[in-house]
């Protein structure tokens, strides 16, 4: 019968070599680096998401008041202003904000604003915003 460790021997040098290769895990470095990359993606998506949102609020509202808001650009702009009022989200843009033109006798409303949104004080992401009506 051998005293020695279950690993001893003329190999037993190369056995502990492979067994500490196979032992894998994240290290609580890795672990803390995850960490800190998904907790700002998630910062980054619970900014960035409220203003993607009015931004889909505005197009509607852009297509619905080109459809069927009226044919000069007081009427379409006033149009603008009373879906504004009902959709609560719509906050950036106002109605003098919107150009309106005449294209092939279709009316099409453009607009363009910018979103300035805190992360974390005094760092800020500028979301420049354009679209048009449909």
């Amino acid at each position: 019968m051998s005293t020695r460790g279950p690993i001893a021997g003329p190999f037993a040098a190369r056995q502990r070599t492979t067994l500490l290769r196979r032992q894998r895990g994240v290290t609580l470095f890795g672990l803390l680096f995850w960490a800190i990359v998904v907790g700002f993606v998630a910062l980054i998506g619970m900014r960035v998401l409220p203003t993607l949102n009015e931004f889909f609020t505005i197009q509607k509202a852009v297509n619905k008041v080109a459809v069927e808001g009226g044919s000069t650009v007081p009427e379409i702009r006033a149009a603008f202003d009373r879906q504004k009022d009902i959709e609560y989200s719509i906050q950036s843009i106002s109605g003098k904000d919107l150009d309106i033109t005449k294209e092939n006798d279709k009316i099409v409303v453009r607009f363009a604003y910018d979103k300035e949104i805190e992360l974390v004080s005094p760092v800020y992401i500028l979301i420049k915003y354009e679209g048009r009506s449909k």
